[in-house]
């Protein structure tokens, strides 16, 4: 029951009581009220009367006073009953409390959670603890029924019982019978002459049932579906032509044992329109020339209530760039139905310009505020922009250590043309962290730990260590990466690295190498989007191989660098190479995702080339390019087209490119399915050495997850299609020991597909897959096969 009629209801009951006053008491003459008692109260004390009560000692009252006195008592709720007497010079109040709400408890609800309905009806009195009102437990009965009926459920049954419980309280209960929900029988349009009814339905919520009903739940009625679908249905017809189409009736029929639905809908089609002019009035505080450009209906063209809405938007997103947030734009259209032309005017009304007054950010306190600022392309005191809005919030979403960003605009009281930014932030965990401590035969006595920190101590910086100790392998390195070294956005990166280990992958063959370096690189933007990148690295490195060494480590350390040999007699000859390198390091990077991690639109291409600078003991140069591309395909699922290339060549007297900075195939990285590293060029042992050539190319269907998994987890399906080659190089063998070469061919690209899994967690971004290789070369007596790893694990840095 709505206000109104609770007060309408209210009013002609006190009305009624009046009339049944007692006439002794309407009947008094008036008198000075000396004293005041209330009898009949059992938990409401004698205060909370006379603070209702509009009588005071010392006042004279009368008839009409009375009346009015009780009906300020009977407003408050909490009596069933009221009389006023004279006792001589004492006013004497007589009150019947209503009792209070002992318990309350709703049972069989399934479709409406407890919980939410717990809580609205607090909001009306019905909750433990609260003055009874049997009205209103009959409302909420009622309004029960209305919402199971919304949804369908024409046989619901809902019962109330009220229960005396000692101490003037009741014990409340509502016991529902759901019932099922009503499922469409039958759908007809009536009215439709130029197309079929299941053309006209296609897109409709609300279907009869079939065989995928189970699992879309179209067959079960109700009112807000029934409302959509009309609505697409005047969508179907104006999109086509039909300007003056309507819904002349809506007759919704339910069978006897209120399980069947039977829909008719009565339409008039009217006659297809064309446009005979588009006209733009109003306040043209944009160039009419620029605002023409947004309109996509034109004259001679069908009408179409899709492009004039369309037309609206794209007018309304071009005047919100220019602060212009609160302009009105509605297309009339002018019927002259003799010549069955429709004239478009679009009234434009900009209002005024809206300005920002302050930007404020809520939900992070680990970041320092200047971080957080940086990333804004919308400014204070400026005009709102819609565009610097949402680019704002996308660069706040791509900072590694935010999660999520949303933002509301919030009119500033009293200045109807300000208002103030509120972005609300969602920190995510900074980085990640992990350590371990190990042993074994060959190790001895393995140590190992890493950190890597996005904000480091809330400035944005990215601080990364790793150190890994063991009796075979040693590395340690450190890299800081401040983001905005000056005010324009250029990056700098240092980095210092130091490795002695005996294999490049856990695959490849023992090849001990020793290197340090250092890498400083700087990072300029020259768009919003697009970044050049600048840097030198300075390599000293030792390479060392023996006689048992495979024949492509001893030919590369014998003919690269300054080579070295040791003879430790008995036949047995260590081979080595000493040298320095002075790299130059250029990249380009354009990133326009929404977001750097779990990204779901948006393009990333990078071009990254590094060489050596002539003179180098080694020289060389390596090209890497890798494209990225989210392409939305229907409502939240979204494809991704992932492709990578990368070259390196030798220069000068150098023979091969260094054996550390060949390219690796196979594995949760490039194609899933195929042991990690496996692919391509094998030594003379038949373990993985790399090649200088790779082709990589990953194609994803990303599968849509709940909202509060989709921020730290991935899950998609797969395509994948690659391998890593040499262009002769490196001189390879057989297991014949006959030359073999692993050149660039389209055949030997290997494929495979599956699904894989993602997941964000403190130690790293968890990578799960399984995959089934398609074309995969078992191999033979003198060729090696490929080495086939269906489900797949890894952990790997996600920042």
């Amino acid at each position: 029951m709505s206000k109104s009629n609770n007060k309408l209801f209210t009013r002609f009951k006190l009305a009624a009581l009046c009339l049944l006053l007692p006439m002794t008491a309407l009947a008094q003459s008036d008198f000075v009220v000396r004293d005041m008692r209330v009898e009949g109260l059992q938990r409401i004390s004698e205060g909370t009367v006379f603070n209702y009560l509009p009588i005071n000692i010392g006042d004279r009252v009368d008839k009409i006073r009375i009346q009015e006195a009780i009906r300020s008592l009977y407003l408050q709720g909490l009596f069933d009953d009221i009389e006023i007497r004279r006792d001589g010079e004492t006013l004497i109040v007589a009150v019947k409390e209503r009792p209070s709400i002992e318990s309350f408890e709703i049972e069989g609800n399934k479709d409406i959670k407890t919980e939410d309905l717990m809580e609205s009806l607090r909001g009306v009195g019905l909750a433990k603890g609260k003055t009874f009102d049997r009205s209103v437990l009959d409302e909420v009965a009622g309004f029960l029924r209305e919402q199971y009926y919304d949804r369908g459920k024409y046989g619901v049954s809902v019962e109330t019982s009220v229960v005396d419980t000692p101490n003037n309280t009741v014990r409340l209960r509502i016991d529902v019978e759901e019932g099922d929900r009503a499922k469409i029988r039958q759908v007809n349009i009536v009215g439709n002459d130029s197309f079929a009814e299941d053309e006209i339905r296609e897109n409709f919520e609300l279907d009869t049932a079939n065989w995928l009903s189970w699992i879309r739940q179209d067959d079960r009625y109700s009112k807000e579906a029934l409302e959509g679908d009309l609505e697409s249905l005047r969508s179907f017809y104006m999109d086509r032509g039909y300007a003056n189409f309507r819904v002349e009736s809506t007759q919704v029929a339910i069978s006897p044992n209120k399980k069947d639905i039977f829909v008719t809908i009565g339409i008039h089609e009217g006659d297809v329109y064309r446009i005979s002019e588009v006209k733009l009035v109003g306040d043209m505080v944009m160039p009419e020339e620029i605002m023409r450009a947004m309109v996509l209906a034109q004259p001679g063209s069908i009408f179409n209530q899709q492009l004039l809405s369309s037309s609206t938007e794209f007018m309304s997103f071009r005047l919100g760039e220019q602060g212009y947030a609160n302009a009105e734009i509605e297309p009339v259209p002018e019927l002259d139905h003799e010549n069955k032309e429709a004239a478009i005017t679009f009234y434009i009304d900009p209002k005024s310009r809206v300005y920002v007054r302050r930007i404020n950010f809520h939900g992070v306190s680990e970041v320092d505020d200047e971080v957080l600022r940086r990333e804004m392309r919308q400014m204070e005191s400026a005009f709102l922009s819609n565009n610097l809005v949402e680019r704002s919030k996308v660069r706040l979403q791509r900072l590694p250590y935010i999660e999520s960003a949303e933002v509301t605009t919030t009119p500033v009281a009293g200045v109807p043309d300000m208002v103030d930014l509120d972005f609300d932030l969602t920190y995510r965990m900074p980085g990640q962290f992990s350590g371990g401590i190990g042993y074994s035969e060959s190790q001895k006595l393995m140590l190992n730990g890493s950190i890597v920190h996005t904000n480091f101590l809330g400035t944005g910086n990215r601080v990364a260590l790793e150190a890994v100790s063991g009796r075979y392998q040693k590395l340690y390195s450190l890299s800081h990466t401040d983001p905005y070294r000056t005010m324009d956005g250029v990056s700098r990166t240092v980095a210092l690295n130091y490795r002695d280990i005996t294999q490049f992958t856990s695959a490849a063959s023992d090849f001990s190498t020793t290197s340090g370096g250092l890498t400083v690189n700087y990072g300029y933007p020259i768009t919003e989007f697009q970044t050049i990148s600048m840097g030198l690295s300075y390599q000293r490195a030792e390479l060392l191989a023996s006689t048992s060494s495979t024949q492509q480590a001893q030919d590369w350390v014998l003919n690269n660098g300054n080579p070295f040999i040791e003879d430790t007699g008995a036949g047995f000859n260590f081979f080595g190479t000493k040298f320095d390198t002075l790299e130059m390091q250029f990249g380009w990077t354009f990133d326009s995702r929404n977001r750097a991690l779990f990204a779901n639109r948006g393009t990333r291409q990078s071009l990254f080339l590094t060489m050596a600078v002539p003179g180098s003991d080694v020289e060389y140069y390596q090209a890497r390019y890798n494209f990225t591309k989210y392409i939305p395909i229907w409502g939240q699922w979204v494809g991704r087209i992932n492709a990578e290339l990368g070259i390196s060549e030798a220069m000068g007297d150098t023979t091969a490119t260094p054996p550390f900075k060949q390219f690796y195939g196979g594995g949760p990285s490039s194609v899933r399915g195929f042991k990690e590293s496996y692919l391509g060029p094998r030594d003379s042992f038949g373990n993985p050495y790399g090649g200088n050539v790779l082709v990589a190319s990953q194609l994803e269907l990303i599968i849509p997850l709940p909202d509060k998994w989709s921020s730290s987890a991935r899950a998609a399906l797969f395509y994948d299609i690659g391998n890593v080659f040499n262009t002769g190089e490196v001189a390879f063998t057989d297991k014949l020991g006959s030359p073999v070469e692993y050149k660039p061919t389209a055949d030997e690209l290997r494929a495979s597909v599956g699904i894989g899994v993602q997941w964000l967690a403190p130690l790293g971004l968890f990578r799960f897959s399984y995959a089934y290789p398609l074309n995969e070369y078992r191999g033979n007596d003198r060729y090696y096969g490929d080495e086939v790893e269906r489900f797949q694990f890894s952990i790997g840095q996600a920042f």
